[in-house]
């Protein structure tokens, strides 16, 4: 047996939000008894008094989670200042947290700590993580790499980095009770777990492939040993490079990409920061979408994980879209959960968040990346 269930809350007070959620809980649990969940708050919440809640009326649950920059869930839908809650329960997966602290720090050491904690407390084969990891302190790639080391190859890794309601000050993540800052809590589920994803964003390669030839992580200074401003005054004229035109990053075969959204710029150097680590020698296209696309892609994201998932009945699904997709989308934004939702003919418990950077294999078979502008899918069942 593998539940989940869903508790959503757009109550302003933090007493009243978790007690409603709680309460839908408790209903949708019908006397079961959860082992573990994942809370996606706004950031203006008192988030240790929420902590604290649902630990007193779930004594011992394994908790991660963190603050957000808009949430989803299959009781509310989206909504933007709320907190949702999913819980899990089963006879049969054993579902663990850890948490790495000083992330930025040394982001090898960090999440090793994560993993080793949550590892420590298993008895069988883990075969999926979870993570709500910081997203200001350090690089997001940085803190991948870290899990894919510590994991090594038998462990799909999912999830997206924490938000501030696009403040971009200070974000939290949650491990127990604790509210901490440049961490990464995870969530490592073991055992008969089924799982299935879907990964798409609505961007479409234009022009000549190219090449970036000058980088430091996030910042691009020469593509095809140009500035790389050049390149996008090439495309866009006299616009300046915004996140409606990310690049899109290949992998190693060519065929698949991950986008990188555009956060800044120099003039003087010429020089472009992104949301994310660019390799150095990558092969990139600059990316255009509409407004159709975009909400196309969270349909095929769904669409995909639902047709690949390996079991008869899931139990949940987990969505992690970024905030550039809601920023564009503005009033629309609520239709990436509705179109989702429109290809199911039973009610399926969902949850999820608006994230400033993505976690998720491209596809089946492919490594683990980190993404920008997409919207991915995880479903979760057992046998």
């Amino acid at each position: 047996m593998f539940k989940a269930v869903v508790g959503h809350s757009n109550d302003p007070d933090s007493v009243s939000a978790v007690e409603e959620v709680l309460q839908q809980c408790a209903s949708s649990l019908a006397g079961d008894i959860p082992k573990a969940g994942i809370l996606f708050a706004a950031i203006d919440f008192e988030h240790s008094l929420i902590l604290q809640q649902i630990h007193q009326a779930f004594p011992g649950i394994q908790l991660i989670g963190g603050t957000t920059d808009g949430e989803i869930s299959s009781v509310l839908e989206f909504q933007q200042d709320s907190i949702t809650l999913m819980l899990f329960c089963s006879d049969e997966v054993e579902i663990h947290a850890g948490v790495g602290r000083k992330v930025s720090g040394n982001p090898i050491t960090a999440t090793k700590q994560a993993v080793e904690q949550a590892k420590a407390k298993s008895t069988l084969t883990p075969r999926l993580c979870l993570t709500h990891p910081e997203s200001l302190t350090t690089s997001g790639v940085a803190i991948l790499n870290g899990l894919k080391l510590a994991f090594g190859q038998n462990v799909r890794i999912f999830g997206g980095l924490a938000g501030d309601q696009s403040r971009y000050q200070n974000t939290y993540q949650f491990f127990q009770t604790e509210v901490l800052s440049d961490s990464v809590p995870i969530l490592l589920f073991s055992g008969t777990i089924l799982f299935s994803h879907g990964v798409a964003n609505g961007w479409h390669p234009i022009g000549q492939r190219s090449k970036v030839t000058k980088v430091d992580q996030n910042i691009v200074y020469e593509i095809d040993g140009k500035p790389a401003l050049d390149f996008y005054h090439h495309y866009l004229a006299l616009f300046s490079p915004s996140m409606e035109y990310p690049l899109a990053v290949f992998d190693q075969n060519g065929e698949n990409f991950y986008i990188r959204a555009p956060i800044a710029y120099n003039q003087e150097s010429g020089s472009i920061t992104f949301f994310g680590d660019i390799p150095d020698q990558a092969i990139i296209q600059i990316s255009e979408t509409s407004y159709e696309d975009i909400l196309a892609a969270s349909k095929a994201s769904f669409m995909n994980a639902l047709d690949s998932y390996p079991g008869k009945e899931p139990s949940s699904v987990l969505f992690f879209s970024c905030v550039a997709r809601r920023q564009i989308l503005g009033t629309r934004a609520k239709q990436e959960y509705q179109n989702t939702k429109l290809c199911l003919t039973d009610y399926l418990p969902a949850c999820g968040f608006y994230s400033y950077g993505e976690i998720a294999p491209i596809d089946r078979i492919s490594e683990t990346q980190f993404h920008n502008e997409t919207f991915v899918t995880l479903i979760l069942g057992t046998r």
